[in-house]
């Protein structure tokens, strides 16, 4: 699925009456048979408490057990399996789609000594979505939409979105973007229900809508707000555009050293485009060695004009310092990012 950038193209405590002394013994007497009394009444017994506690948990019907629990990892599904033996039943399902979501992965790509092989990957996919995980659900969904099977697709991404999963309802919104004609208006609808779960992806196709004014009147703050929100859980394309938005004013007001700060980031994280500007910005400031080694790692990821002027400072600079700059963009590696 294409993306675009910048958008220009109780338990309750249990308390025990206070002892006060009381000089008359039998009214000592009547007052502690009474509290005796009251306490035998209202006060319910521990193992009552507990068994009240257990069949409570016990009760909640095995679909809506499920229907809550589709999102869980398999940490969360094993803790959650614990909690009685009821719901170690019924979250059985959940976690076999486990297995068969950890198989899909590997036939996917290759991993853990077998080799990628897609039909086998999708079939393992099904079989956990068919379990009720709305993991599987949405790779599956990628599966078949990388297939060209985009109908069945959208089907289990629609599925997994109904049942609150942020990655299922990202994918959704962006498969109505994508549609012919694209439907606008439920692109938003689940993009937004995937920002406001955190999903950075989602926020960042949020504001790319917010900013371009697709299916909603265009609001340059609020598109920079979300753009701010998905570059600051990670997501690297959104660090750029929020340097532009700082850059340019849009949105936010101009501010050159939050631009810079951001295009950094953005460029220390493997962002091409980040890295040639920023590459600039470092000549402009004079600092060629720190320069030659962003504008290379532009030109190695494809930035065709940031080799032509690497090499024009590379020509200013003694040979020692040529070849410790290569040696710093060779030993280079991108931060962990969200992409």
């Amino acid at each position: 699925m294409n993306e675009r950038t910048w958008p220009h193209r109780s338990e309750t405590s249990h308390f025990s009456t206070l002892q006060f002394p009381i000089k008359n013994s039998a009214r000592k007497h009547e007052n502690s048979t009474s509290k005796s009394i009251r306490v035998r009444q209202f006060r319910p017994s521990s193992s009552s408490r507990r068994s009240d506690q257990f069949r409570d948990f016990a009760a909640l019907p095995n679909d809506v057990l499920t229907k809550i629990a589709a999102n869980f990892s398999l940490p969360n599904l094993q803790a959650a399996s614990l909690v009685c033996k009821s719901w170690r039943d019924g979250l059985r399902p959940l976690r076999e789609a486990m297995l068969f979501l950890r198989w899909g992965k590997r036939f996917k790509h290759g991993r853990g000594g077998v080799q990628p092989n897609i039909e086998k990957a999708l079939d393992s996919f099904l079989k956990g979505a068919a379990r009720g995980s709305t993991l599987a659900m949405v790779d599956a969904g990628l599966v078949l939409w990388e297939m060209g099977k985009k109908e069945e697709g959208v089907a289990l991404y629609r599925k997994a979105a109904e049942l609150g999963d942020a990655a299922g309802q990202c994918n959704l919104g962006i498969s109505y973007l994508q549609a012919e004609p694209p439907n606008m208006k439920e692109a938003v609808k689940w993009l937004y229900q995937a920002s406001l779960a955190g999903y950075v992806r989602g926020q960042y196709q949020l504001a790319l809508c917010l900013h371009r004014g697709s299916g909603m009147t265009q609001n340059l703050p609020e598109a920079a707000k979300w753009y701010l929100r998905a570059a600051e859980g990670g997501y690297v394309r959104a660090m750029y555009n929020v340097s532009l938005c700082y850059s340019l004013g849009t949105g936010f007001s101009q501010n050159h050293r939050h631009s810079r700060k951001w295009m950094k980031r953005a460029a220390d994280h493997g962002h091409r485009k980040a890295q040639f500007e920023h590459g600039l910005s470092l000549f402009s400031e004079g600092q060629m060695m720190k320069a030659v080694v962003y504008l290379e790692l532009a030109a190695r990821g494809g930035e065709t004009a940031a080799a032509h002027v690497k090499n024009v400072i590379l020509q200013q600079l003694p040979p020692p310092s040529q070849e410790r700059a290569l040696s710093l963009a060779d030993n280079w590696r991108p931060l962990p990012s969200s992409r």
